[in-house]
């Protein structure tokens, strides 16, 4: 859901060649945790969670993602110009399905 609206936004505001290319670029930055889950740093403005949330970036994106051996459930994908308080919000208004 979170990749559609970035790929509408740059599809608009740029090109669909840039919206692609950094759809894939995020999606491929993803293919490390198949192998090494725990390889990034836990996400500091979520340390005080029940569960522990980690992230990896690409460009101006914060790709926030929790580890339940053997599962990596990405959580967010967040562009980091916007406020961070912005992903304390989403994690406590999904936290059901989180």
């Amino acid at each position: 859901m979170q990749l559609e609206g970035i790929y509408s936004y740059y599809k608009i505001k740029a090109t669909i060649v840039i919206a692609r290319k950094l759809i894939k670029a995020i999606i491929t930055k993803t293919v490390i945790l198949e192998s090494n889950p725990l390889v990034v740093t836990s996400e500091p403005l979520l340390a005080e969670r029940q569960y522990e949330y980690r992230f990896l970036i690409e460009k101006n994106y914060k790709i926030i993602y929790r580890y339940n051996d053997p599962n990596v459930k990405i959580i967010l994908v967040f562009d980091c110009r916007q406020n961070p308080v912005k992903i304390e919000r989403f994690i406590d208004s999904n936290s059901t399905n989180l």
